[in-house]
């Protein structure tokens, strides 16, 4: 099933809008773009979200002494991110490491 977009109209004079919308992933220091967005809207759905799921797994989280990410939504260019990055799981860690 695909999703339908809003019409967005074009970037006036050859300049392209290359914002989008991150959901921050944070445990202690560190941080990573969990995922993106082209509107603000989805990405606050999906920090709901993990959000959520974070809540659901906080003991299992604790008692594995795993770090417990916050989420948070903010701007950034498509340019920012990084060439190898990937979405992270909605927990924030694979293999016993937060990504």
């Amino acid at each position: 099933m695909s999703e339908i977009l809003p019409f967005r109209p074009a970037a006036p004079q050859g300049r392209t809008d290359d914002t989008l919308w991150a959901v921050i992933a944070e445990a202690g220091r560190t941080s990573r773009v969990a995922e993106i967005f082209p509107g603000r809207d989805a990405a606050l759905a999906d920090r709901a979200w993990r959000e959520q799921q974070v809540r659901a797994y906080a003991h299992f989280l604790r008692s594995l002494r795993q770090p417990v990410p916050r989420y948070s939504v903010a701007p950034i260019r498509r340019g920012d991110l990084p060439r190898s990055w990937r979405p992270l799981p909605a927990l924030g860690f694979l293999r016993g490491q937060f990504i």
